[in-house]
């Protein structure tokens, strides 16, 4: 019953903490490849391919999910100004300092903020129970009401929870799945890269915490990345993640994206087919 993001999406990114300049490259090729109204289209299957399910999505007045994704601005914040742990309330804070200093624009009809923790941060609740969340600011704390999403780079703290299936669990270790091997090398990067897909197609369906999703209690929803959560690609379920790709080096991929880049990102929950979908479903 609430919006989606049907104006050309416009993200803030938030950089906290030491990133590679390779690092920020990749998550933003990722980031750029999304739009279809990018002109440098990527080969079938590429990730606006995937990013055409979630434009499935309406609110209601019919107007679907936008498929022009931008990055309209970026604020690095590598001094960690609110520590190396944050919780919840501290990502906030993050937001608003970047509001401050970037300054980033009082962007009501189109932004939302994107925060990207290095892997020496530490987030409540990360590796336990999240890998990334959405949620909106409070006016309170950023002096504003926008969408925002938070992802953490699990590659020293959790690879194995965070950045499966380039990592394993223990528990599916000895005769279970064997670790991918990630398309562009970076397990901890690359683990971060499908939990924003994750987020931002869950942020673009329900940006404010009342529109799309399942269950009797959005505060504690299910929502369409949750729903197709370890699958990418055809026959998946049951602990096997589909079929997929392999380059000629044997690394792992479902989707490919602008300047030649390889993209493995989980499949999305499909209002149409009422099934997970994905750029390379088989017929």
């Amino acid at each position: 019953m609430g919006p989606v993001l049907s104006s050309p999406i416009n993200i803030y990114l938030i950089w906290y903490g030491k990133w590679a300049p390779a690092h920020t490259l990749l998550i933003k090729d990722f980031l750029l490849s999304i739009s279809t109204t990018n002109r440098r289209a990527a080969p079938h299957p590429s990730v606006s391919d995937w990013w055409q399910t979630v434009t499935l999505y309406t609110d209601q007045t019919n107007a679907n999910i936008s498929s022009s994704v931008l990055v309209a601005g970026e604020y690095s914040d590598h001094k960690y100004t609110h520590g190396t742990h944050l919780t919840r309330l501290t990502i906030q804070e993050v937001i608003a300092s970047a509001v401050k200093s970037a300054p980033f624009p009082v962007d009501h009809r189109n932004g939302i903020f994107l925060v990207l923790t290095s892997d020496d941060v530490t987030v409540e609740d990360f590796c336990r129970a999240v890998c990334g969340f959405h949620y909106f600011t409070f006016a309170s704390k950023v002096g504003y009401t926008l969408p925002y999403a938070w992802v953490g780079n699990s590659g020293k703290q959790c690879p194995e929870v965070c950045a499966y299936p380039f990592a394993i669990p223990a528990y599916m270790r000895g005769g279970g799945p064997v670790a991918l091997a990630p398309p562009n090398g970076d397990v901890g990067v690359e683990g971060m890269i499908s939990v924003i897909g994750h987020e931002l197609a869950e942020v673009a369906s329900n940006p404010l915490v009342n529109a799309w999703y399942a269950g009797e209690d959005p505060t504690a929803p299910t929502e369409i990345g949750d729903l197709c959560e370890g699958l990418y690609g055809s026959g998946g379920g049951g602990g096997y993640i589909g079929d997929v790709m392999k380059d000629g080096s044997g690394r792992a991929f479902n989707m490919n994206g602008r300047r030649g880049r390889r993209f493995l990102v989980q499949w999305i929950w499909s209002p149409v087919l009422k099934a997970c979908a994905g750029p390379n479903a088989k017929d």
